[in-house]
């Protein structure tokens, strides 16, 4: 089964990108997927301190 992803643009400054690279690179990974993990990490995060965010049918899949 594939995996479904949602594409969008982001907007950083390029020391910030350029610092990602160098991260990404060292951890032998693609500059999307470590966003993605630092995304989920602050998810993780976040519901560790506030409990689980509840999400809907329509949350997940109305753009």
């Amino acid at each position: 089964m594939a995996v479904i992803k949602i594409q969008f643009s982001l907007r950083i400054y390029p020391e910030v990108y350029a610092k990602l690279k160098v991260i990404a690179k060292k951890d032998t990974r693609s500059v999307s997927n470590l966003i993605d993990s630092l995304i989920m990490r602050k998810i993780d995060d976040f519901e560790a301190k506030n409990g689980e965010i509840k999400l809907t049918y329509e949350d997940i899949y109305s753009q």
